[in-house]
C-alpha cells in the first residue's frame, strides 16, 4: 500500500484485520501496479522496492483459478475475468469483497457483500 490518503487508510484498516485471501494472480497484479507507478513518476524507486518487499511478505492465502472457473465465466457479462476471480473466491468462502473499484462495487449479480471506501472519497 503506497497511497497516503483516506482511501489508503481505509485499505490499510482492512488489511490489518488478517485472514486475507486472494486469487493466485494478486501478487503479480500488485507488482505491475507498482512498476507502472514508478515508471510514471508517481512513486520513487525506493518506495516501489519497499512496497514490493511488503507485498512479498503479505500474509495472504492464494487460490488457484480452476476451482472457480465456472463461476468466473458466469460473471463475464458483469465484471472482467480478473475481477470475476476475486468475486467467485469471495462467494465460495463466504467472505466480503473489499475493493476501491467503484464499477466492481456496483456490479449486478454478485453473491457476496462488497466493501468499498465511502463515496465521497476521490478515486
Amino acid at each position: 500500500l503506497v497511497e497516503n490518503s483516506a482511501r489508503g487508510s481505509w485499505a490499510l484498516n482492512l488489511l490489518g484485520g488478517g485472514g486475507l485471501v486472494a486469487p493466485h494472480l494478486m501478487p503479480a497484479e500488485c507488482a505491475n501496479v507498482l512498476r507502472r507507478a514508478e515508471l510514471n513518476g508517481n512513486i520513487s524507486r525506493d518506495v516501489a522496492l519497499l512496497a514490493h518487499a511488503d507485498l512479498a511478505s503479505l500474509p495472504v492465502e492464494l487460490y488457484p483459478y480452476a476451482p472457480f472457473a465456472k463461476r468466473i465465466i458466469a460473471l463475464r457479462s458483469a465484471v472482467t475475468t480478473y475481477d470475476g476471480w476475486y468475486v467467485a473466491l469471495a462467494e465460495a468462502i463466504g467472505a466480503p469483497l473489499a475493493t476501491c473499484d467503484r464499477r466492481l462495487a456496483r456490479a449486478h449479480g454478485l453473491r457476496c457483500e462488497v466493501f468499498s471506501p465511502p463515496e465521497d472519497e476521490p478515486r
